[in-house]
């Protein structure tokens, strides 16, 4: 089931969120209907915080990155088949040097801007089956990696701005928050007014 996206300016949004056990209620449905919110918005990752649960949970699929062809055979090949649930995820390290890559977020329609991350993750999560990983990621996948594990820190790309571009974007930000923007995918904004 598709669930509305929650957007920029909504307090769940910077809420740490928190771990779950494995008894969470519907957790197989909640999965689900993340693919369903996430595919039908033509996202790569969404986190339980973007529907409104703060919870510690994120779902990830860059196989739209394997078309790049700027990208390396094998990177293109490991992006396709990467569908991965992360409950109660851990960042155990993050290492290389810094690269710029141009971000956008589901609940910051519009709105794309450089952010600089670490190439190489290594990271400790649960799947939806309950099974324990410790695995490494790199290039891409590390990335969309890194911007889901922000969300359910309380973290959105735009906080990773300098001062002058949160000041260029600000104007585009307040507009999202009241709703005024054309998505086309449903959105739950947190300022709008009620009637509308």
């Amino acid at each position: 089931m598709i669930v509305p996206i929650v957007a920029y300016g909504d307090p769940v949004l910077k809420k740490k969120a928190k771990n779950i056990e494995k008894e969470y209620p519907k957790l197989d449905e909640l999965v689900n209907n993340m693919w369903d919110t996430m595919f039908n918005a033509s996202g790569v990752g969404l986190a339980a915080p973007q529907i409104g649960l703060p919870i510690s949970m994120f779902v990830i699929d860059p196989a739209p990155f394997s078309e790049d062809e700027e990208l390396e055979e094998e990177e293109r090949e490991s992006l396709k088949n990467m569908r991965k649930v992360f409950i109660n995820p851990k960042i155990l390290k993050e290492e290389g040097e810094e690269w710029a890559f141009n971000e956008g977020c589901l609940s910051i329609p519009d709105v794309r801007e450089d952010v600089f991350r670490k190439p190489v993750i290594s990271i400790e999560y649960f799947d939806e089956q309950w099974v324990k990983h410790t695995d490494s990621f790199s290039g891409l996948a590390a990335r969309v990696i890194q911007h889901e594990y922000d969300h359910i820190e309380g973290i959105l790309f735009t906080d990773k701005l300098s001062s002058l571009k949160k000041r260029l974007i600000k104007g585009k930000l307040a507009n999202i928050s009241k709703g005024k923007i054309d998505v086309d995918y449903k959105m739950r904004f947190p300022n709008m007014k009620k009637g509308r």
